[in-house]
């Protein structure tokens, strides 16, 4: 087996935008994009605050300027990311139009699992 890869896409969305913004990522956006040949999973999450034991005491973490809302993608390989299957699906349905433009604070993380 080859290595796989997590793409990792963090945003901000303006507060309005909120509900539109899940109902599109949700019903459209992680549908597309997972048909694409060589993703395998779409894991989407929303930052909550953290408390946690740290060497010996309990303490809250600052997530300073991360971004609300992120959406992991397993995929086979980096190369996926390339291919014009990625690009066609990224730019279907509402996101482009409708969502993209009410997203700030983005970030785009390749990591390869090891």
């Amino acid at each position: 087996m080859g290595s796989r890869y997590l793409f990792v896409v963090s945003m901000d969305v303006a507060a309005d935008r909120e509900d539109f913004f899940n109902e599109v990522y949700d019903t459209e956006h992680v549908p597309y994009l997972t048909a694409v040949p060589g993703v395998i999973s779409a894991t989407r999450s929303v930052q909550q605050p953290l408390r946690m034991m740290l060497a010996g005491e309990e303490r809250v973490m600052d997530p300073g300027d991360e971004p609300r809302y992120s959406v992991s993608y397993e995929i086979e390989s980096a190369e996926v990311l390339l291919s014009p299957e990625w690009a066609e699906a990224g730019e279907r349905g509402r996101w482009p139009t409708e969502v993209r433009p009410f997203t700030t604070n983005r970030r785009h993380i390749l990591r390869k699992i090891i």
